[in-house]
């Protein structure tokens, strides 16, 4: 099949032939017909983790139909249509047990030792986030798949799997915003985008938009932002404190960025909070002034939207058809798979929200 294959930071992703295992026990084979590219594909190509096992395939957010069923699969069969997400879970483990299924500390896989999913000869391919989604096919265990309606549209339910499940849960399930309160979100790609969608949903008054393109903060203001800051162009405290004195209830850093963290811990007023979902570099260390949390504000991390997959994504299709999640609009390009890294120098530049390549 074909592959879109990372091999070392900094170099574009080339499309090479990659061979497929036969589904296992607990496994399923799908035929990929969307992948969105999101931050976290273009932040492994840009070298944010040192050590990142090549070659590997990346992509991680995905939509298909089931083509095989390995032995035990008991969810989906084939011709099933399925949304992929990276966080499947074993059930079994500490964190799953307390809840936690996004922190799953054994989400299942093949061991080591046992043959590859992915491989060329002998040689073996990683999985980024055991998806591997810019490929032709995807090899991955039933407990990292929804399956839904066929009549819904594959390229935009694809986006449910990562960036609207981490914006809009973080919203909704890490800080439960609620109506009145007002919030400052820190980035408009896909993920900043459902964050502030999430925050809309639950009844936030003042939702502000911060990015450094107008592209991306006219998209944020179309779908949901009261406000927008161009933070090429004002400094985004200044920005935010004029729209909200005194700061904003909730603020969300979805980009990555170590200044950006600082900043949204800053944008919140007493007793708030400041909530952290973007994918930052493996050595980012944060520096913030210790007194502000004996004024009760408060910093959090968010993975995955800290919401239970299946359920949570139900509800977000839910939403969806009821025209109170936007879906669609946020999909402003579609690509094939040989214009990665189009899609990626997009990115980089600030173009548009989300990428989807479709198969």
């Amino acid at each position: 099949m074909k592959a879109a294959v990372y091999h070392a930071p900094h170099q574009p992703l080339r499309i090479e032939q990659v061979d497929i295992d036969e589904p296992r026990q607990g496994e399923v084979l799908v035929r990929t017909r969307a992948s969105g590219v999101c931050g976290s594909d273009v932040h492994i190509a840009d070298g944010f983790l040192p050590g990142t096992p090549t070659p590997m395939v990346l992509g991680h957010e995905a939509a298909g139909v089931v083509e095989a069923v390995g032995p035990g699969v008991t969810y989906a069969r084939a011709g099933d249509h399925v949304v992929i997400s990276p966080t499947a879970w074993c059930g079994e483990c500490d964190m799953c047990l307390r809840g936690h299924f996004v922190l799953c500390s054994q989400r299942p896989t093949r061991a080591p030792d046992a043959p590859p999913r992915l491989f060329r000869g002998t040689e073996r391919v990683n999985q980024f986030t055991n998806v591997a989604s810019f490929a032709e096919q995807m090899l991955v265990t039933e407990r990292s798949l929804l399956v839904v309606d066929k009549q819904l549209p594959l390229d935009s339910m694809s986006l449910i799997g990562c960036g609207v499940m981490t914006g809009l849960g973080a919203a909704l399930h890490t800080v439960h915003v609620k109506a009145g309160d007002s919030v400052a979100v820190f980035g408009a790609g896909g993920v900043g985008l459902s964050a502030m969608q999430g925050a809309h949903i639950a009844g936030a008054t003042t939702i502000i938009a911060v990015d450094l393109s107008d592209e991306r903060l006219d998209i944020a203001r179309s779908l949901v932002a009261t406000h927008t800051v161009n933070a090429s162009k004002l400094d985004a405290l200044e920005g935010i404190r004029a729209i909200a004195p005194g700061g904003v209830d909730f603020a969300f850093e979805a980009i990555g960025s170590v200044k950006a963290a600082g900043q949204v811990f800053a944008a919140v007023r007493t007793a708030g909070t400041a909530v952290l979902i973007g994918f930052f570099p493996g050595d980012a260390r944060l520096d913030l002034p210790a007194a502000d949390f004996l004024n009760e504000k408060k910093l959090v991390g968010s993975r995955m939207g800290s919401a239970p997959f299946r359920p949570a994504m139900r509800a977000y299709i839910e939403l969806y058809k009821q025209g109170r999640l936007k879906l669609d609009e946020l999909v402003t390009r579609r690509a094939k798979l040989d214009d990665v890294n189009d899609a990626f120098a997009a990115m980089r530049a600030g173009q548009g929200a989300r990428t989807v390549l479709c198969f």
